[in-house]
């Protein structure tokens, strides 16, 4: 796997949870930035900002988001594992998101610091 460029994306994050068969809120509408609304059989996921998810909902906040610049090709492999693996090793939890175009990993915002690091140790780069 080639190294990566990354972007750390601007703001904080939070990822609130719902029941299944819930709407999505009204509010997820107005949410600014990326916002991933994500329903299985067991819960319907919203990550957007932290300050547009409102204090009554069920959420973690306080995450950061980092972005692969670029659209991948479906065919490439072992990106995510570029991406968690030394992270999982350097003790980082993390979470991810994939889109069409490209994937999203999640830190705690304390943490982001200490991510960036690993990820550069492991020949990846950001764009300032």
């Amino acid at each position: 796997m080639k190294p990566l460029l990354i972007n750390q994306l601007d703001g904080e994050f939070g990822i609130a949870r719902f029941s299944a068969n819930d709407p999505i809120p009204e509010w997820v509408a107005r949410a600014k930035g990326l916002t991933s609304v994500t329903r299985t059989d067991h819960e319907l996921s919203i990550l957007c900002s932290s300050e547009s998810i409102p204090d009554s909902v069920e959420c973690e906040r306080g995450f950061a988001g980092l972005g692969v610049a670029g659209k991948l090709d479906f065919s490439s492999t072992g990106i995510v594992a570029s991406l968690a693996v030394p992270l999982a090793k350097a003790g980082i939890s993390i979470f991810l998101i994939s889109t069409f175009d490209t994937d999203y990993l999640f830190v705690r915002s304390r943490e982001v610091d200490s991510a960036v690091r690993v990820l550069k140790a492991s020949g990846h780069s950001f764009q300032e």
